[in-house]
């Protein structure tokens, strides 16, 4: 086998541990499940402020339409702060794929310059 082989037999090796090691490090948050448990806790506050609501019909619409903005906001905050976690997760993984292209060219370069000189 020759040294050319070796190396892209390494680095597919590495990729391989590289993107394992990332399903790990890096796991996808499904924003969907997300805004659904939201919406889901949403409801059953709702209900429980309506079945337990010793109080009148206006003071609970009142309630009711506070808490709904408050829910909505902390929603909001969720998705945002998600969304800021996904890209930087993103860019990390952007930025060492980099460096892993890199580290490869440069092996690949050291290869043609050895080969070159053992003519």
């Amino acid at each position: 086998m020759t040294i050319t082989a070796n190396i892209c037999m390494e680095a597919e090796k590495g990729s391989a541990r590289m993107n394992e090691a990332q399903e790990h490090k890096y796991p996808i948050i499904n924003i969907a499940g997300i805004l659904a448990g939201i919406l889901i806790g949403g409801l059953a506050g709702t209900v429980t402020i309506l079945l337990l609501a010793p109080q009148s019909g206006k003071r609970t619409r009142t309630q009711i339409q506070k808490k709904s903005l408050e829910l909505r906001d902390r929603a909001a905050e969720m998705v945002d702060d998600s969304i800021r976690q996904l890209r930087a997760d993103r860019n990390k993984i952007s930025i060492n794929g980099r460096k892993k292209s890199d580290d490869l060219t440069r092996r690949g370069q050291v290869l043609v310059i050895e080969h070159n000189w053992s003519r």
